[in-house]
């Protein structure tokens, strides 16, 4: 068969995350396997790992975990729309993931809680407030 075909036998795992959108680039793909964020029937791999039709893979991509399913193989990175075929996400993940989505939405934003210099508007403020002897 040939490399790259959907209809492959076998493909690197870290090839494989990357053809599937999981990481940007190999190297992170790579990196992330050998971090340990990516387990492999529930257990560590290395990044030449070959992976198969069916095999269970738990993802820690930055805040997201992911558990997937393989359902196609491809080591050739194409749409996002054909990336999403090369999987099938586990229910639960899927709804976990869209829960902390929402909760990091309604989360304070940073802008909230910094310190440092104030803003040219809050400088404003303060000027107005020291002028009218707020002191």
């Amino acid at each position: 068969m040939k490399a790259g075909s959907p209809t492959a036998s076998a493909v690197r795992i870290d090839k494989w995350l990357w053809a599937a959108r999981f990481f940007k680039t190999r190297a992170a793909a790579q990196q992330a396997v050998e971090g340990g964020k990516v387990k492999l029937n529930g257990e560590r791999t290395k990044p030449a790992k070959d992976l198969k039709v069916g095999d269970q893979l738990v993802i820690h991509a930055g805040t997201a975990a992911w558990t997937i399913a393989v359902v196609c193989l491809s080591d050739k990175r194409g749409p996002a729309t054909v990336a999403r075929t090369l999987y099938e996400e586990d229910e639960a993940s899927r709804a976990l993931r869209e829960e902390q989505a929402a909760l990091r939405r309604f989360a304070a934003s940073p802008d909230h809680e910094r310190s440092g210099r104030p803003t040219k508007r809050e400088r404003r403020q303060l000027e107005r407030w020291r002028s009218e002897g707020g002191q």
